[in-house]
């Protein structure tokens, strides 16, 4: 009885050294071709914006479609930080010196739901920019993938908050956007 027993437990040992391991494997490098696929899709969304000062319905629908085409579900944000310049001049009493700007570049924020709003709303379906504006998007995985389950069941991690897929790029934009 302990010799079956005993050769029931190397089985099942076996079992998953052979097939549960290296499908880990797999499914973990899966993630990281995912990884790296919308890594590269959001710095050309976020490289394109900032070369033309402007994001677009079309390029952020393309977007969307572009990481979706992975096969994940993603959840995007965006953060544009609008320069507000607020310079003030300095006065000087003697004739023919050049008025210095001083005084501080004050950035304000304005976010994924207010950005998707001009979108929509607007008439030409266009969120401009402008240069020195600060663009920011990150995308993370919304979705349980094969090495997410994987590694929850084996090792017990808890909590959907762990991503396996995560991408972001931010840049100033380099022109004004018209």
């Amino acid at each position: 009885m302990g010799e079956s027993l005993t050769m029931v437990v190397a089985i099942f040992l076996a079992a998953i050294m052979m097939f549960v391991f290296p499908m880990m494997a797999m499914s973990e490098r899966s993630d990281d071709i995912a990884e790296l696929n919308v890594q590269t899709i959001i710095a050309e969304f976020v490289s394109n914006a900032s070369n033309i000062g402007k994001i677009t319905e079309e390029s952020y629908d393309k977007l969307v479609s572009d990481l979706y085409a992975t096969g994940n579900t993603y959840d995007i944000s965006m953060e544009i930080q609008i320069l507000d310049e607020n310079p003030a001049k300095k006065n000087t009493a003697i004739m023919g010196q050049s008025n210095d700007k001083i005084g501080e570049n004050i950035y304000y924020s304005i976010y994924t739901t207010q950005v998707l709003d001009t979108l929509e709303n607007s008439d030409n379906h266009t969120q401009y920019m402008k240069q020195g504006d600060i663009l920011t998007v990150k995308a993370s995985n919304t979705n349980n993938t094969i090495s997410q389950m994987l590694k929850n069941f084996f090792y017990s991690l808890s909590g959907n908050d762990t991503y396996s897929i995560v991408g972001s790029d931010s840049r100033m934009v380099r022109v004004t956007g018209k």
